[in-house]
Formats: structure tokens, sequence, C-alpha cells
């Protein structure tokens, strides 16, 4: 089954990249009590400051959602109303780029235990063979996942719990795997 980005998605992205929302400062709290700052050029979108300030493999997350504000978009408005705070991206070369997203709502007792939905997009502009799972931060819960030929991305999948979880990546070319990569989701102790 192939997936492309409507257009009124598209649109959507454009008005959110459009969207001047008050801007956030690195001191401003995102809901849950994190801290968060704006991606420039997206003013609706944050990136989660705990997820930058915490890893250095994490820090190249608000550079890639800046390098391209409209994809961060619509990478956001896949996964829905409201999932506007990244906890990582990670871009693997010419072939794609993973993000995932929270609401910041908490879903349990825990600061870690927010919603997450991870997308990955296909940057090579032609169908393949991809995937995209998410793995949350407890043992019991079942991963979730979506694998299939598709020309623009992969996902959304979600977890209700997927804050310290993971993201799983994988693309083939010619039946071979070009894109084999976990990206942890937040950062945790």
């Amino acid at each position: 089954m192939k997936k492309s980005i409507p257009a009124v998605l598209l649109a959507s992205a454009a008005l959110v990249v459009g969207f001047t929302a008050p801007t956030a400062s690195a001191a401003d709290p995102a809901p849950g009590g994190g801290k968060m700052v704006a991606v420039e050029g997206a003013k609706s979108l944050s990136v989660d400051m705990d997820t930058v300030s915490k890893s250095a493999k994490m820090k190249n997350t608000k550079t890639i959602l800046e390098s391209n504000p409209q994809m961060a978009a619509a990478s956001a408005n896949v996964c829905g109303s409201g999932y506007t705070i990244s906890t990582g991206a990670s871009r693997y070369g010419i072939y794609g780029t993973t993000y995932t997203w929270t609401n910041g709502t908490e879903t349990g007792d825990s600061y870690y235990d927010k919603p997450i939905c991870a997308v990955f997009f296909n940057d090579t502009g032609y169908t393949r063979y991809m995937g995209i799972r998410l793995k949350d931060n407890y043992t019991a819960t079942p991963d979730v996942e979506d694998f299939g030929a598709y020309r623009s991305y992969a996902g959304p999948v979600y977890q209700k719990k997927g804050y310290c979880g993971r993201a799983y990546s994988y693309m083939e070319v010619g039946g071979k795997a070009v894109v084999d990569n976990y990206l942890g989701v937040g950062s945790c102790n």
C-alpha cells in the first residue's frame, strides 16, 4: 500500500509553519513539567530540552527540525492534533528521517509516562519497503509497527507510555537494508 502526503496535510503543515504562536524560550515549561524551545521556522513546534541537553546524540534533533521546518510540521501533523513537542529526530543519510513527537501530557504516575508518536519519512522520492516500530519503556507492552512499501512515510505508530522507549526504522533499496537503526525516545535516567 502506498502512502502519500495528502495536499491538505501539506497545506496544514504550511499553516503550522506560518503560525505565529508565542515563542518558547529554553526556560518555558512544557506541559508535564519539562522545558522546551521553539523550532525556528515552525513556531508552533518545540523540542523537549531534557532530550537535547542530556544526550549528545539527540543534540541534532533541533538542527534536523530547523533544516526542514515544513517536513517537521508535516510529520507532526501526521501524528495528529497536539503532537507538537519533539522528543527526537534522526536523519539516515539520503534515505529517510525518523521523527518522534509527544503532546506533553502524562498518561501515568511518572514524568516519563507520555504518549509518543513515531513516523519514518521516505526521503528518496521512490516507493521503498520500509517500516517503523515503536517500543515503550515497559517490557509487558507489545511493540507497535507499520511496515510495507511506501513512497512518503511509514507510520504513524503510537505508544501510550512511549517516552524512554525506542523507535526502530528500516528501509531497503534493491533488496539491501540501507536503514536499520534505533532512535531513543527522549532522554532517560
